[in-house]
């Protein structure tokens, strides 16, 4: 498992994301619209439109981690 080092911080978007972006498309989200900066060691958490699924992206300091995962009913 991969965990940054230090005190954890979680932003968790409010409006859905389209899935097919992938991290540098996340990381720029990130930056130009939540004014943040993706390379700060936080991890963002975005929701599909469906709310079914989600990605994770953080910066570990040797690079961009992004986790997806499928939400199941149960």
């Amino acid at each position: 498992m991969i965990i940054p080092p230090g005190p954890l911080k979680v932003m968790v978007a409010t409006k859905p994301v389209d899935f097919r972006k992938g991290a540098i498309s996340l990381a720029a989200l990130v930056e130009h619209e939540l004014g943040l900066k993706p390379f700060s060691g936080v991890v963002f958490i975005f929701r599909s439109k469906r709310a079914n699924r989600i990605k994770l992206l953080v910066w570990d300091g040797t690079g961009l981690v992004m986790a997806y995962k499928r939400l199941e009913e149960h």
